[in-house]
């Protein structure tokens, strides 16, 4: 861990599904605006193996305290969403139940001044253990989650089963309801997500910042 006056900083884990996901995050314990030390894990797609792989992780030396942030691509619920639009979840659902995350406004914040000109959506995000569409998407949305992923929720649920610390989900939404699209990395909407999620970084070190402040 890196050395502070009060002692040395908590890591930060991103944990994230797939390797065009990972490629795009692989800057992240790069930037001099890293408050602390930073791993980026690729869980594999999922709840079940996300995780597998956060609790694993968060075993190691040096990671038992880690913030721990859920980043990559998600599909929109609702109309007027756009592939490259940010999606921060004040919530996670799955089916072992809600995680509340920490710092959602400061963290939308901070993706705003980011990456200007991208909308930011900030809302429930639930989890699904296959891709979505049609019909379920619309059913999905009727619940009030805004975005969907495979992974969020039990990426947040590992990490705080392993002990209470500060957890966050950013997914860039890939596909929407005007906008679905078959494999991502194949059509504009996926290229304009990862160039959006490759952008992000220095957000997501302003939220590991924030999330080393004392809470009240």
């Amino acid at each position: 861990m890196t050395g502070g006056p009060d002692g040395p900083v908590p890591p930060l884990l991103i944990a994230c599904a797939l390797g065009i996901e990972r490629l795009a995050l692989r800057g992240a314990g790069r930037g001099a605006d890293a408050p602390g030390p930073v791993t980026v894990v690729r869980t594999g797609m999922g709840p079940a193996a996300a995780g597998r792989a956060v609790a694993g992780a968060l075993a190691a030396p040096g990671l038992a305290g880690a913030a721990v942030l859920a980043a990559g691509f998600c599909a929109g619920l609702a109309p007027g969403m756009h592939p490259g639009d940010l999606v921060v979840a004040g919530e996670t659902r799955g089916p072992d139940g809600t995680t509340r995350c920490t710092g959602t406004g400061p963290l939308a914040d901070a993706l705003r001044r980011t990456v200007p000109g991208r909308t930011v959506h900030t809302g429930p995000l639930t989890g699904s253990d296959h891709v979505v569409r049609g019909q379920e998407r619309a059913a999905l949305r009727a619940t009030g989650a805004i975005a969907v992923d495979m992974e969020s929720a039990a990426t947040l649920r590992a990490a705080l089963t392993a002990g209470e610390r500060p957890v966050a989900a950013v997914r860039v939404i890939v596909d929407a309801p005007e906008h679905e699209l078959v494999r991502i990395g194949t059509v504009r909407g996926g290229i304009s997500a990862f160039r959006v999620l490759r952008a992000v970084l220095p957000a997501l070190h302003e939220w590991h910042r924030f999330s080393l402040l004392p809470r009240r």
